[in-house]
């Protein structure tokens, strides 16, 4: 697999813990500063309202600055609560806790330790939860990998395209019509597969009809729309998919054994997907930026190499289905790098 490829698997497997990791650090920090403020050991005594200020700085909401006098051990002490709310007079009494060994140390409400305790203990967790989560995701990550034939090399890709048997297919998005959707045709513009949306929905999840003319096979499938999470905007960490037939499209391609190797520098702007399938090379995918047939090919225009544009695939598989699920991954949920 190709280093971009296995870093965007890991980088978007281990989204979650690199989120869950950072708020545990900052749970325990909070925490701690917490617990050095704990008051459920200080000691209560009263005071003596000597002032009160209006400090109200919203509407409706009165807030004071509370001066007082309070007698510990017979030594007498002032201090002052402020942003408090409720009514205060000159002259009433005022509940004060200290500190026993410096009772110039006080609040005016007691804190337990047992809350900073806690705040800990979830900031601990949260690190142990994306500690876990980083090790599914290296586990998962081995799994695929080791889960297919180590029979194919770079090399089974070279001239592939122009081996007996490799044919060359068109796949555009058409969204010109009532059901917006894919297209694959072959070389003659005749439309071999389609997979059309017959059913949209803005919440749940979109009916598609896959159609092969070459078989005469219809099917219709349930997809759900792109859930995409951005973290720090980091271009590898991007996670984005959607349930087909109720699970995660990468799942379902990994599942018929398909992998892809990306690869992002050969032909810039466009995008080359080597895939594979259970080993042995199962077709090569350029993206491109106009509906290309040999005599076009003059005619391409620098785009953005990827999302919904147009693709030229080839194989010598009759499973079109197959064929079409990586690049219809790639495209609905616009994703230059392939799990």
């Amino acid at each position: 697999m190709n280093p971009e490829n296995t870093l965007a698997r890991l980088a978007r497997n281990t989204g979650p813990a690199r989120m869950f990791v950072p708020v545990g650090i900052i749970l325990i920090i909070f925490g701690f500063i917490m617990y050095t403020f704990r008051s459920d050991t200080m000691l209560e005594t009263t005071g003596t309202i000597t002032s009160v200020v209006d400090d109200t700085t919203e509407k409706n909401k009165p807030e004071y600055d509370v001066s007082f006098t309070y007698a510990v051990d017979g030594k007498t002490y002032e201090g002052t609560f402020e942003n408090l709310a409720g009514d205060y007079i000159v002259g009433d009494t005022i509940t004060v806790y200290h500190d026993a060994e410096n009772p110039e140390k006080i609040t005016n409400s007691k804190m337990s330790g047992t809350v900073a305790l806690a705040v800990i203990g979830a900031g601990a967790a949260a690190i142990l939860l994306g500690i876990l989560m980083s090790v599914k995701a290296f586990r998962k990550s081995k799994e695929l990998d080791q889960s297919v034939p180590k029979t194919i090399t770079p090399v089974d890709f070279d001239g592939y395209m122009y081996r007996t048997g490799v044919q060359e297919y068109y796949c555009r998005f058409d969204g010109n019509t009532l059901s917006p959707g894919y297209i694959i045709e072959d070389r003659d513009r005749k439309i071999l597969y389609e997979a059309k949306m017959v059913k949209n929905s803005l919440v749940g999840a979109r009916i598609f009809e896959f159609t092969d003319h070459t078989t005469g096979r219809t099917a219709k499938h349930e997809v759900g729309h792109t859930v995409t999470q951005s973290y720090n905007n980091e271009f590898f960490s991007v996670s984005s998919w959607f349930k087909f037939d109720g699970q995660n499209i990468w799942d379902v391609v990994h599942d018929r054994g398909i992998r892809m190797n990306t690869d992002l520098t050969t032909k810039f702007p466009y995008v080359i997907y080597e895939v594979s399938r259970n080993g042995r090379a199962f077709a090569r995918i350029e993206s491109s930026s106009i509906h290309v047939h040999e005599e076009d090919e003059a005619q391409h225009k620098i785009v953005v190499p990827y999302g919904r544009y147009y693709y030229r695939i080839w194989t010598d598989s009759e499973d079109l289905e197959s064929v079409f699920l990586p690049v219809f991954a790639v495209s609905e949920t616009e994703q230059p790098v392939a799990e």
